[in-house]
């Protein structure tokens, strides 16, 4: 992303009380409520054809040792450096797939909204405790 692109952010963000300017820190009350419950209607993914990619929900950290393989297909951000061959799955920024192969955290993060964006009710369960526990740090 841009500088301007993530300057806009966090001013939308500020204005939504998602991000405190005071404190230069995410208000985590706030974002878990919104991840929990409302990003699956901000941000629904688009499912598209058979791709290698970079594997989310229930094929990806911190979700794979939760399930067991099954032979289904699995979602995947689509990527032509993938190692993964699956259906893919639209993330949240075109750019994702690239900033999840240099940094494990954000993609821990980002296949846990994943799941909770389009998951099964086991999924989404199971998403919402560990961005629980990621954000607070198991308090």
């Amino acid at each position: 992303m841009s500088p301007s692109e993530v300057h806009a952010a966090i001013k939308r963000c500020t204005a939504v009380r998602l991000f405190d300017s005071n404190s230069m820190s995410p208000n985590k009350k706030a974002l878990e409520e919104f991840l929990v419950h409302g990003i699956k209607y901000c941000f629904p993914p688009d499912r598209g054809e058979i791709t290698r990619g970079v594997p989310t929900i229930f094929a990806a950290p911190p979700l794979r040792d939760h399930f067991i393989q099954q032979e289904d297909l699995p979602p995947v951000w689509p990527h032509p450096e993938g190692d993964v061959k699956g259906y893919s799955f639209s993330p949240l920024y075109r750019t994702v797939p690239n900033a999840v192969m240099q940094d494990n955290i954000l993609y821990m993060y980002l296949v846990l909204v994943d799941a909770l964006r389009d998951g099964r009710a086991r999924e989404k369960d199971i998403a919402a405790k560990e961005l629980k526990k990621m954000l607070y740090g198991g308090e």
